[in-house]
């Protein structure tokens, strides 16, 4: 069944299912169809994601387990919701003492029935598997090593044994296990098994392998069965080694009533697999278009210019888009993921050494061929038949100008053709067409989402998963195109406008980008606010923008996002080589500049914008809303919501007052309940154009059915240039013959068709947003 719209909740140790249960009544009340939860699995003791799945044969306890799950699905089900989970398919916490299939394996090697879930290269390892556990290289941990129970305590942790070396010497003794205790930083280059991106406490799963998927799926499937769970968020589809045939089975196993989405970054214009048996993606392409219409395409090219005066960053590091993040991903393939790289270089090699007229190609040079295709990927993943699309021939001869020698840039063809699967069916031709996709994928978002996001930051507003940052704005036109797309492609897919991964919120990044609509009163504030002292004018910037954006001085929750902004950003500091001293001054100026008494100044500004950061906050909720999709709202975002980047955006869901958001967000969900054929099958989406001076400020839209409009949405985008402008003045629209009424508030009627337009100052009088149904005689 597809959903009206679902709610997601951050399910963890301080807000159980019990908790969640409490809150059905209210969310019932404002109109979804389900509750989206956040993984359920049994994790990592007070995990607050549970993304580090450890068993999935249990529902975590620390959150109620599987009886308190199924009491939840009772009261939601007893107020007429039903329940999304997010699963998580593609990898579990590496953890030796809580993952028992990871434990199994660390104990009895290749020999383990578990040996099979995880792709672990034994060869590269000499037999062992590297744990890159230790915070010391292990020469200094030794001392501190014993062994006590039957397992070895090593750094704060315990490992099983292999079996009959427990009497062994230390020495002997860490050569003889089934895997290799070493300091963490190893991981960046010797690991061998797969993870999620780069993060070695998260060990990839072979979901592909059929024994494999039914173990780690057998809970969840029979959550499904029992009608506990009606939909499934597919969390990073991209890491499986054959999504679309994962899909096929999981859709086989759940059935055809059960609501999939996956959590698929598209690129640019980049279509999802129409043949995945899916509803869609969870809707960050929506997003982007969403946000989008709300910014201003001149103004964010003028604040450019700002930015580069200001920050003065060099091209490629935070200067220009797309030479930033081409840089951002030569760094990463080179530095994060160079294990990665070693295993699809060993492959290549073991695929030429079988192949006389490919025998002489260097394993330099295929590296090298290897790391400037990925670089040259423009999408999260190639795919199937459309792989030759993305890995371009064109891509390929840019690659050649890295080799001075012609003959041996003939790397990059065999590389090519590798990666394209042409090149025969073995074993290694799989694993090296398999581990490129996957290694693409982690490319993409360690590079572009965790780097290069964070170095150019012209509007950061526009710096969003799966969002554009060199062309932020979309024109009417192309919303109304990817939304008619979506209308008779992918009608029941999800959109959202804020996630438990949205480096801001809607909110905040609806205050920033008002900024598009005034660069020069931007460029003013920073002039008023220049004696904060910054550590370098960069980071000034994106603090001072996400300030504005956050629109309080909650030193306390600006802090860690800038600190977190300018590691993710890894140009003077980061994760894993910290300078102390830059960070101690980004933490004193945010101490005394965006989080201190210049703020002032800042909240003047805000004040200022307030009247167009309420049309672009109404704007963006009232298109998600209405638009083809399935709305997924984030806890808290039916009012307003301000909130940064992971934690201060995982925090536990607490109910609040209601606004003027929310009477909106109640009246479009009524809606979506009353009419169900108009927003999903058979319904229609027909664009309305406003005729006038000011028409571009209005976005309007009819859905329907049978060629019969029932609603319409009208929005304003860029108020403050309709303001500068003139206003609505001589601006009208035409709504479809009949009479409506204010869906939002039943107080005003309009009479549509070509002889009586509608004024645009006249509906928009009380909002800047209009929600119009058809009266119910017309």
């Amino acid at each position: 069944m597809t959903p009206i719209a679902t709610y997601r909740l951050q399910i963890q140790p301080e807000y159980p299912f019990s908790a969640a249960a409490d809150a059905v009544p209210a969310l019932a009340s404002l109109g979804v169809s389900h509750l989206h939860l956040s993984p359920v699995l049994e994790a990592v003791p007070g995990s607050t994601h549970g993304y580090d799945v450890t068993d999935h044969s249990r529902i975590r306890e620390e959150l109620g387990g599987e009886e308190g799950l199924r009491a939840l699905a009772a009261t939601a089900r007893a107020h007429g919701l039903g329940l999304v989970l997010d699963l998580v398919p593609n990898h579990m916490a590496a953890s030796p003492v809580h993952n028992h299939a990871l434990r199994s394996v660390l104990r009895d090697g290749p020999d383990s029935p578990y040996a099979r879930w995880f792709d672990i290269d034994w060869a590269a390892g000499g037999g062992r598997l590297l744990l890159p556990v230790l915070g010391a290289p292990v020469g200094e941990e030794l001392a501190g090593m014993r062994v006590a129970d039957g397992v070895l305590h090593a750094g704060g942790q315990h490992f099983p044994l292999r079996p009959g070396t427990e009497e062994l010497p230390l020495p002997e003794l860490l050569d003889a296990q089934h895997y290799r205790l070493a300091w963490w930083r190893l991981a960046r280059t010797e690991l061998n098994y797969r993870r999620f991106f780069t993060i070695s406490d998260l060990i990839g799963v072979r979901v592909e392998d059929p024994e494999v998927f039914a173990a780690t799926h057998a809970k969840i499937l029979e959550l499904v069965r029992d009608g506990v769970v009606q939909g499934l968020r597919i969390d990073h589809p991209d890491g499986l080694a054959e999504p679309e045939a994962y899909l096929r089975e999981l859709k086989r196993a759940a059935g055809e009533d059960c609501w999939i989405v996956v959590e698929k970054i598209l690129t640019g214009q980049e279509p999802l697999p129409s043949s995945w048996p899916v509803a869609g993606t969870t809707g960050y392409d929506a997003l982007r278009r969403i946000d989008g219409v709300f910014t201003d395409p001149a103004g964010a090219e003028e604040l450019t210019g700002y930015y580069r005066r200001f920050a003065a960053p060099a091209a490629d590091e935070g200067g220009d888009w797309e030479a930033t993040a081409r840089r951002a991903a030569y760094e990463v393939v080179e530095r994060e993921l160079a294990a990665e790289v070693a295993f699809l270089t060993r492959t290549a090699a073991l695929v030429c050494a079988g192949d006389p007229a490919r025998r002489d190609h260097a394993p330099w040079a295929l590296e090298r061929a290897i790391r400037e295709l990925l670089v040259r990927v423009p999408v999260y993943r190639p795919y199937g038949p459309g792989a030759e699309d993305v890995l371009t021939e064109r891509a390929a001869e840019e690659a050649k100008t890295a080799f001075t020698v012609p003959e041996e840039a003939a790397a990059v063809e065999t590389v090519r053709e590798l990666a394209l699967g042409r090149l025969g069916e073995g074993p290694a031709q799989a694993a090296f067409l398999t581990r490129f996709a996957q290694t693409s994928s982690a490319l993409r978002a360690k590079s572009v989402e965790d780097k290069a996001f964070y170095r150019y930051t012209p509007l950061i507003s526009a710096n969003e998963v799966g969002g554009e940052p060199g062309e932020p704005a979309v024109s009417p036109e192309a919303f109304h195109a990817y939304c008619a797309r979506l209308d008779r492609d992918w009608p029941a897919t999800g959109t959202v406008l804020s996630t438990h991964d949205t480096k801001r919120s809607a909110d905040v990044r609806a205050r920033i980008a008002v900024l598009s609509e005034c660069p020069q009163r931007w460029a003013k504030l920073l002039d008023d606010v220049g004696q904060a002292p910054s550590p370098d004018p960069q980071t000034a910037w994106s603090a001072w923008q996400t300030a504005l954006g956050l629109g309080s001085p909650y030193t306390d929750r600006l802090a860690p996002a800038v600190l977190k902004a300018v590691r993710e950003a890894a140009l003077r500091t980061t994760w894993t080589e910290a300078d102390p001293a830059y960070e101690q001054a980004v933490l004193d100026f945010v101490e005394v500049g965006p989080g201190g008494p210049p703020l002032y100044t800042v909240s003047l500004l805000a004040r200022e914008l307030d009247p167009y950061v309420r049309a672009n906050t109404l704007g963006a909720t009232l298109l998600q809303l209405t638009m083809p999709g399935v709305p997924d709202l984030y806890q808290g975002t039916e009012r307003e919501y301000l909130a940064l980047v992971d934690p201060d955006n995982r925090r536990p869901y607490a109910p609040g007052p209601d606004d003027e958001k929310t009477a909106l967000t109640r009246a479009a969900l009524r809606l979506r309940r009353e009419l169900p054929e108009v927003f999903g099958r058979p319904g229609t989406y027909t664009p309305l154009a406003a005729s006038g001076p000011a028409a571009g400020h209005c976005l309007a839209y009819a859905r329907g059915t049978g060629g019969r409009a029932e609603t319409v949405t009208a929005v304003t985008r860029l108020s403050l240039r309709l303001a500068e402008g003139g206003g609505w003045a001589g601006t009208t629209l035409v709504l479809p013959e009949g009479r409506w009424y204010d869906a939002v508030d039943g107080g005003r009627e309009f009479t549509g068709g070509a002889a009586a337009p509608v004024d645009l100052a006249e509906l928009f009088a009380t909002r800047p947003v209009a929600l119009l149904r058809r009266h119910p005689d017309a």
